[in-house]
């Protein structure tokens, strides 16, 4: 039968078979969808391929193609991925080095408040982060990564390098560390730097750890550039170490309440003497009955005599010794429960021991006391405490290694939190009941013989924990090392910080060696500062800034309820997360106001850098949702109702001319919006295609992106729509009615007047002008017209002086008044001075209107010079007679005339002549049309012949119904066409010949035109005569006439009431006041 045979997608067809056509035949209904969307089963079966990339290396989504050999890594459970590095990562230096010094000068009460505080602020960022971990699958990047793809990359870039500085800082203070365990504790004599005079001791030691912490640096960084995989193979001996010194202080602690070891300290008085200096501790010993001074007497007197001069508080009071670690059943822990924090330089003592105060006058300086090396409160040691509480986010920054990093991450973290809260928080309390106050104040142990405070706990001997620890703080700066080069990587490679990505490249096998170069230099910084306590808090600021985000990320998602929002992990609350960013926040000032302001200023800074240069990554963030959820809360709540006359400011709808390439043809009317905007209200930029939006689509983006092109150069802050309509004139209509949404819905038109309305072949010809112009009135939005637009200044333009002027004819709600104000604050126009002109009739008393005006300004708070012009009746001009007529005859030819081609030619010959000739005796009698002729002979013959094709086929069956309304002319004049009028007319119409067409020349013009015409002609000559050399001359926009048919005339008169001037602003407002004179 000659019909192809179609194929039946669900009968199985033979040849169909054979032929092989569809594949997966059984869905030919979703044929289309197929070819631009993948098949169920093929994507299923992607994601159960889904390897995990090295950190960050690439965007996980965009790696699917690349086809790499697959690597079968042993992938880790909970205790050995998660657990363990939380562990190693949480107990460090600070738990040997400083933790029973804070117990000692806070007491424990304190002490425990700030360790509760910071392990509550852990424990609720880790709530926060399993929620985020467990919402997707985290690929390698850890904190980084969740942070970014839920925040957003401006605050994922920030959090990020805090997160990267901190865990580079913090190498710093593993390293510091280090070398204060190795020169303090294990070998004093390797120091360098030798302390020359008594005091002196403070800046050799930290000479000593600048040359060390150099040293070590490198070496460590060549470590880590041979090979991570050392590196990661020795981890588990640190961890061993790690945790063997935490048994060995259990240990200690069980046998001091059977057996406490002998650390005898020497006091005298109430001060503690440092034993490096001298063994025995008495002021004389006796032997074969002769008494023989020791060596701490010839440090407190002038020579080794029993009749030497002493230092007075030495003579008056007695050495003791007292046993430095009492033990558990001792009842010490009542001592230690109050804090004892001192200035910098003073001597530790022991409370309640008997002593007598000497003369004060002798220097300190060289005498054996046990002095405080920095002053002490709270708040600073928060900041020094808190950096052994970080160290949460091991677990989540090997996600890539985990079997199930779901169920992994959050088990493994808050196991590993509560584990290290519970030894912190045990230690306070065992520190305090077990060791005298003095040696708990001791920071660097020299009572007791230069040993670590926490070694003289330990069991079964101190080196136990000096050498665990000093392995322990090497291993962690080491992994410092290697984690801080790859979290900077990630972000380079993600590219959202323009400037960091050559830290993105690394060796072959993807070891970033650019970024750890950096990393080691920012290390160094923190090795000159030298301190320990002084980088501990540097650190934590930038951890707590890190931990801040997270929460703030979590409780952002749960409260958007965004629908991507699924985590696993079921345990969380906005409430837990809210708390935990506020506590973040007040630890960080807590810890130190300026470095938390600092800190802030650091992360706002890489914010807005991102956000101002950084690559546009749509991630599916939370900001995002964020900033919708807001702008759907803010337009619910603006009101529908126009807004009050003091919040009133012009919203625009510029409505742009797009040429065939889709490109805009008045740039400056871009350009003058961003004048009058300043960035402040609403903007819309409007345009319309012709034609059927299934067609135009590819256009419609095209024209889009061009025209958000030019507002980004024009720096016009707004939105862009484009209408595809049949028609021009019903696109525009679409967008004055339907721009906007809300409360947030312009008020204002902005177009440019059409140069070529003559030129009927002009798209936005004048029928499309004048209909504009009456739907904004229909609308009540004001409009404004730029004639000249392309004389306009850009952006670039500033004006040294010159005149806005402003002619104020009719009042229309002040929007007159309000525009060369709003223009005024821009820099192109602030140099402009604003004249006010106003139009005197013959009855008016010019010199009360002026005062009166001035007035009005003067409540208005504007200042202008302000001027009344007087316009007299007088005689109507030949020159405005014959203008009124020529336009009149064209007009009235158009719509009588239906002539044959041939009739049409001669007609349009003897009109131009005719015409040709009027404009000449014009120029004539006109004193504004110099010039005039010039411009009009040379087109005029197309113009013309154009015209009288274009109406005759136009307008010829338009019923003709005069009824025109004078604007500027006081009284209305009226002419009404009776019904035999109107046959008559058409039967003239139906016998039309030329003698028809000539007694069109003998007709007389309209007396309501004639009147406009003369207002017209007039008004310009006084404009002209004024405001000639003004940049900018603001006019009312005299409305349309009711009746349609003289829609053309209308035009004629703009264009005569704005001849000769450069830059015009026909203004039409609304109707509405838009300037009130009240507060």
């Amino acid at each position: 039968d000659g019909i192809a045979k179609e194929s039946s997608p669900f009968i199985n067809n033979a040849e169909m078979d054979g032929e092989n056509m569809y594949e997966g035949k059984n869905m030919a209904l979703f044929e289309e969808e197929m070819d631009s969307n993948p098949m169920v089963s093929s994507l299923l079966n992607k994601l159960a391929n889904y390897t995990n990339l090295t950190q960050g290396v690439v965007e996980h989504e965009a790696d699917e193609d690349s086809k790499r050999k697959e690597v079968k890594v042993p992938r880790m459970g909970t205790f050995i991925g998660v657990y363990l590095p939380c562990l190693q990562n949480i107990l460090g230096v600070i738990l040997f080095l400083r933790l029973t010094w804070i117990v000692g000068t806070a007491g424990v009460l304190e002490s425990f408040l700030i360790v509760f505080m910071c392990c509550a602020c852990t424990m609720l960022t880790a709530i926060s982060m399993s929620a985020i971990a467990t919402n997707g699958v985290v690929p390698a990047g850890g904190s980084y990564y969740m942070i970014s793809r839920s925040l957003g990359p401006e605050f994922g870039g920030a959090v990020g390098l805090c997160f990267y500085l901190g865990t580079t800082f913090a190498g710093a203070m593993y390293i510091l560390g280090t070398i204060e365990i190795l020169l303090t504790y294990i070998s004093p004599s390797a120091a360098i730097f030798k302390a020359g005079e008594a005091g002196g001791e403070a800046e050799a030691m930290l000479n000593n750890m600048r040359v060390y912490g150099t040293c070590i640096i490198i070496l460590m960084a060549i470590v880590v550039f041979v090979g991570v995989k050392y590196v990661n193979k020795l981890a588990l001996v640190f961890l061993a170490c790690v945790i063997l010194s935490i048994i060995a202080i259990y240990a200690g602690v069980i046998k001091t309440a059977f057996d406490p070891p002998d650390f005898p300290i020497c006091l005298l008085g109430n001060r503690t003497l440092s034993k490096r200096s001298f063994d025995v501790c008495a002021k004389f010993t006796e032997s074969n009955n002769e008494t023989k001074t020791t060596t701490l007497w010839r440090l407190f007197c002038d020579s080794s005599l029993l009749n030497a001069t002493c230092d007075d508080y030495f003579s008056l009071n007695n050495v003791t010794e007292i046993q430095g670690i009492p033990g558990i059943m001792s009842g010490v822990l009542t001592d230690n429960l109050w804090s004892a924090y001192s200035e910098k330089g003073s001597i530790v003592e022991k409370k309640d021991q008997p002593s007598v105060a000497g003369s004060e006058e002798t220097k300190m300086g060289g005498l054996p006391y046990v002095f405080t090396d920095i002053m002490t409160y709270f708040t600073m040691l928060v900041g020094i405490y808190f950096p052994s509480v970080t160290g949460i986010m091991a677990g989540s920054n090997r996600s890539g290694d985990l079997k199930d990093a779901q169920k992994s991450i959050p088990t493994g973290t808050i196991l590993a939190i509560s584990t290290t809260s519970f030894i912190y928080l045990s230690c306070i309390v065992l520190f305090g009941a077990c060791i005298e106050g003095v040696i708990l104040r001791d920071k660097f142990g020299e009572a007791v013989n230069g040993n670590l405070v926490v070694g003289t706990l330990a069991w079964p001997s101190p080196w136990v924990i000096v050498i665990g620890s000093f392995f322990s703080t090497c291993g962690a700066g080491l992994q410092s090392l290697t984690g801080a080069p790859r979290l900077l990587q990630a972000i380079a490679r993600d590219g959202i910080v323009p400037f960091l990505q050559v830290f993105g490249h690394g060796k072959a096998n993807g070891e970033p060696t650019w970024a750890l170069l950096l990393t080691a230099g920012i290390c160094e910084i923190g090795i000159l500062i030298a301190s320990l306590d002084s980088v501990a808090p540097i650190l934590s600021m930038f951890f707590l800034m890190c931990y801040m985000f997270v929460n703030l990320a979590c409780a952002v998602q749960t409260l958007l309820r965004t629908p991507n929002w699924r985590p696993r992990f079921k345990y969380y609350h906005w409430t837990l997360s809210f708390l935990g960013m506020s506590l973040c926040l007040a630890l960080m000032f807590i810890c130190s106001w300026y470095y938390a302001l600092i800190a802030m200023l650091i992360a706002g800074c890489i914010y807005k850098y991102i956000e101002y240069r950084g690559a546009e990554k749509e991630w599916g963030d939370g900001i995002r949702g964020l900033s919708l959820n807001a702008a759907r809360y803010a337009l619910l709540h603006v009101e529908d109702s126009p807004p009050h006359t003091k919040n009133w400011r012009p919203q625009l709808l510029v409505l742009l001319n797009l040429d065939n390439e889709q490109l805009v043809k008045h740039p400056r009317l871009l350009s003058f919006t961003s004048q009058l905007k300043a960035g402040k209200g609403l903007t819309i930029v409007g345009s319309v295609l012709q034609g059927i939006y299934l067609d135009k689509c590819t256009e419609t983006q095209k024209a889009e992106e061009n025209v958000k092109a030019l507002m980004g150069i024009e720096k016009t802050k707004g939105f862009c729509q484009i209408v595809v309509s049949p028609n021009f004139r019903d696109g525009i209509s679409y967008l004055i009615q339907s721009a906007g949404l809300g409360g947030m819905k312009h008020n204002t038109v902005l177009m440019a007047w059409p140069q070529s309305w003559k030129h009927t072949e002009n798209r936005f010809s004048w029928k499309n002008f004048v209909d504009t112009v009456r739907e904004t009135t229909a609308a009540q939005q004001a409009l404004l017209v730029a004639k000249n637009i392309d004389l306009f200044p850009t952006n670039q333009e500033r004006f040294t002086e010159g005149n806005i002027d402003v002619w104020w004819i009719v009042h229309d709600g002040g929007m007159l008044m309000l525009l060369p104000f709003l223009l005024r604050q821009h820099k192109v126009w602030r140099k402009c001075k604003m004249r006010i002109f106003t139009v005197a009739q013959m009855d008016d008393n010019s010199i009360q209107m002026k005062k009166d005006l001035q007035m009005f300004l003067y409540h208005l708070r504007l200042n202008a010079e302000v001027e009344v012009v007087e316009m007299f009746e007088n005689d109507i001009s030949a020159f405005t007679y014959e203008k009124t007529l020529m336009m009149e005859q064209r007009s009235q030819m158009l719509k009588q005339m239906q002539l044959s081609k041939n009739e049409r030619e001669r007609e349009i010959q003897s009109i131009t002549n005719e015409s040709r000739g009027s404009i000449r005796r014009k120029s004539y009698s006109g004193p504004q049309s110099v010039g005039q002729d010039a411009l009009l002979t040379n087109d005029y013959r197309e113009e013309e012949a154009q015209l009288i094709h274009d109406r005759n086929t136009a307008s010829h069956s338009a019923p003709v119904v005069k009824a025109s309304v004078a604007t500027a002319v006081p009284e209305k004049v009226q002419m009404t066409w009776t019904k035999e009028k109107f046959v008559a007319e058409k039967h003239k119409n139906k016998d039309s010949n030329v003698s028809g067409f000539k007694d069109i020349f003998n007709m007389k013009p309209n007396q309501s035109n004639v009147r406009r015409m003369h207002t017209a002609v007039k008004l310009n000559g006084v404009v002209l005569n004024k405001s000639q050399h003004a940049q900018l001359v603001l006019l009312n926009m005299p409305g349309p006439p009711k009746n349609r048919q003289g829609d053309e005339n209308y035009m004629e008169f703009l264009e005569v009431l704005t001849e000769g001037l450069d830059r015009v602003l026909l203004v039409r407002g609304s109707g509405r006041e838009v300037i009130t004179i009240y507060s």
